[in-house]
């Protein structure tokens, strides 16, 4: 969220009306998120200066562990300096930290693509955002599941019920630091998380959605102590159950 965010916002950069916009001091705590949204906090070290040239040699760009040859255009100007100035900050600030974690295997190959074209300089910001809103598309349809075997048949579900709150067993990248919180397209991917993690016996599928429109799943160790819950369903593995009344 955080990345796809930034990259609108330098993709705005880019093409405002004032033309190609730099921000020379780009440091992550010059942005807040706002309703969901990444906002620059201090335009004073803004420009839309752009490097003068009279020749190719005179467009590098330069970052303390890597430099870029650029095209001098006919006008005299750095081509797209200030666009590929903002894009490799986000690389080294943002992109390097955030994108390899946390994301579902399937999509890991696609981020991992967007991290090595943007700290190459490969693709501009036209390129970044269609790379990114891709991603979106995928997480967001499920069409990066993988074909494989129907797990939920192997879980009893009971719809109106969950299991008391409390701490559980931790993981990755959990959206809760007393339990394992994840986000699902669907149940039957729930089934899949709760079959590879050698501690879940059951799962609540709730209400809450996160900002992609995705469910949210509870994972845990145990389906003892339930309670009515009109707005959730709870899945037990029919062995966790077996020899048990529900």
């Amino acid at each position: 969220q955080i990345c796809l965010s930034l990259v609108k916002l330098l993709f705005y950069l880019a093409h405002s009306p004032l033309g190609s916009i730099v921000l020379l001091d780009f440091q992550p705590r010059q942005f807040v998120m706002v309703d969901g949204n990444l906002k620059v906090t201090d335009m004073d070290d803004a420009s839309t200066e752009e490097l003068s040239c009279k020749e190719d040699n005179d467009c590098t760009l330069d970052f303390p562990t890597k430099s870029f040859p650029l095209k001098c255009s006919v006008v005299g100007k750095c081509e797209g300096i200030n666009e590929k100035k903002n894009l490799f900050n986000a690389y080294r600030y943002f992109f390097t930290y955030l994108l390899p974690h946390s994301a579902p295997p399937a999509l890991r190959p696609l981020l991992s693509d967007i991290l090595n074209a943007t700290g190459d300089l490969r693709y501009g910001i036209n390129e970044t955002l269609r790379a990114f809103e891709r991603v979106l598309h995928l997480y967001k349809s499920g069409l990066y599941l993988q074909k494989r075997p129907l797990l939920l048949k192997d879980y009893i579900s009971l719809k109106g019920f969950r299991t008391v709150e409390g701490e559980d067993y931790k993981c990755w990248p959990s959206y809760s630091h007393l339990g394992c919180l994840l986000s699902i397209h669907s149940a039957e991917e729930a089934a899949a998380i709760c079959n590879s993690q050698s501690q879940c016996q059951s799962f609540i599928v709730t209400q809450q959605r996160t900002w992609t429109g995705r469910p949210l799943a509870s994972f845990q160790s145990s389906w003892t102590d339930l309670i009515p819950d009109t707005n959730a369903v709870v899945y037990i593995k029919r062995s966790a159950s077996s020899g048990e009344r529900l």
